[in-house]
């Protein structure tokens, strides 16, 4: 098992075994591979996927939880959801956010389930009613810097459906300016100004289809 960490556009592997997806990126000249687990490795190669050179790492310990745990502790943990949107003609719900085409999303509130604040994001971010939970999809992992601190965000992503013609409107104050309905055939025109993670949000959705 892996878990899959963005650092920019740079995934980071934390893994248990180098399965068929990891083992690429092994033999790469500008991939990082640590199998060594204490403070100086993991340090390390935070440090290292931060390098201009270094767009790719792979960190291996036996124990994928206790890995996890040293890793996660070296950040200020940060729990979100939003959905991957679908309307009566099967379109995706995409906005764009600070220059990126994005999926809503949003910082879960104290208490708050995570089903309930994707549900609660998506709504205020669009304006979107009476949106329709169906499934868990899937939790994608990114890194941040917000002044001093260092962020980890796991976002978790869930399958909604939404009917009636609905009027969009876009939460300007949280930098949204733009919403769109689009075609699966067509989101390749937007995902090449987007973040890998939503892709992989996208590709994962399109593969279970």
């Amino acid at each position: 098992m892996y878990l899959k960490i963005y650092f920019n556009d740079k995934p980071l592997f934390l893994c248990d075994a180098v399965d068929e997806t990891i083992q690429p990126f092994i033999h790469h000249d500008d991939a990082i591979f640590i199998d060594e687990l204490n403070t100086h490795t993991v340090k390390t190669i935070i440090h290292e996927m931060e390098q201009p050179s270094v767009h790719a790492g792979v960190f291996y310990h036996a124990s994928l939880e206790e890995l996890k745990k040293a890793f996660f502790k070296k950040f200020t943990f940060i729990q979100a959801a939003g959905g991957l949107v679908m309307n009566e003609k099967n379109e995706i719900l995409i906005i764009f956010r600070r220059g990126k085409w994005d999926l809503p999303k949003g910082k879960s509130d104290k208490g708050e389930s995570l089903e309930n604040c994707a549900v609660r994001e998506v709504e205020e971010e669009t304006g979107l009613t009476k949106l329709k939970l169906i499934s868990a999809l899937t939790i994608t992992y990114h890194t941040y810097h917000e002044g001093a601190r260092f962020i980890l965000k796991e976002s978790h992503w869930y399958n909604m459906k939404v009917s009636g013609n609905q009027k969009l409107i876009p939460q300007t104050t949280e930098d949204i300016h733009e919403i769109k309905w689009v075609r699966a055939t067509d989101l390749h025109y937007y995902m090449k100004n987007s973040f890998p993670s939503v892709l992989d949000v996208l590709q994962l959705a399109s593969s279970m289809k």
